[in-house]
């Protein structure tokens, strides 16, 4: 998956209304193919965190009014409940200013009851108190986390402390999901066999300039 930079989706990106039972249909088939994605993967996190501004929904929280109808990015609820389904608890970490705002979405949108945990303040820390606080709530380990989030600065901050992280570019998207389960069944992998793995790259690396030469 590229990941692109910090998000620069334009305010109006705002999905389209659409009929109940096509989004159902839409929901359904996306939590199938995340359910298989799921499936590849031995080793799951315990908890995945999901920030919301252009992570989870396409705008920000304080450019909304509580009168308006939120809406999830395509592949989003889906995700929510194929994880769910797996057994994986869920948690929110947002820097929203104004929570109020969020968390009527979420009740509007039928998912704030799925979250475990649910961060939503405004902080300087890049995350690391929210990461604190839900750390303390659930009583998991760091490592056992997988976070997603559109910002590079908390992307850095919470891998710091030991957390998978995953930069989105565009919403989490099951290719998100993908590389998410991959990385961090990756960073569970014994050392000896992380060191393997590198070795195999490289010799397939150098193979391959071998016959372009």
């Amino acid at each position: 998956m590229s990941v692109i930079g910090l998000h620069s989706t334009p305010l109006t990106n705002y999905i389209p209304f659409a009929k109940e039972s096509d989004r159902e249909m839409g929901d359904d088939r996306v939590k199938n193919e995340a359910m298989e994605i799921i499936g590849l993967f031995e080793l799951l996190p315990r908890l995945v965190v999901f920030d919301l501004d252009y992570t989870l929904w396409p705008f920000y929280c304080e450019c909304r009014s509580k009168r308006d109808m939120p809406r999830l990015y395509p592949h989003a609820k889906g995700i929510l409940y194929a994880l769910k389904d797996k057994g994986v608890k869920l948690a929110i970490a947002s820097r929203s200013p104004t929570p109020d705002i969020a968390n009527t979405f979420l009740e509007k949108l039928g998912i704030k009851s799925m979250f475990d945990a649910q961060e939503i303040f405004s902080s300087w820390s890049h995350k690391t108190d929210h990461f604190q606080r839900i750390n303390r709530k659930t009583n998991i380990p760091y490592t056992e986390m997988l976070f997603f989030d559109d910002e590079d600065r908390n992307i850095d901050a919470v891998s710091n402390m030991g957390t998978t992280s995953i930069l989105v570019g565009n919403g989490v998207n099951l290719g998100a999901l993908r590389q998410g389960l991959s990385e961090f069944s990756q960073n569970h992998l014994p050392s000896n066999k992380k060191k393997q793995g590198r070795e195999n790259l490289s010799k397939k690396s150098s193979s391959s300039g071998t016959e372009e030469q």
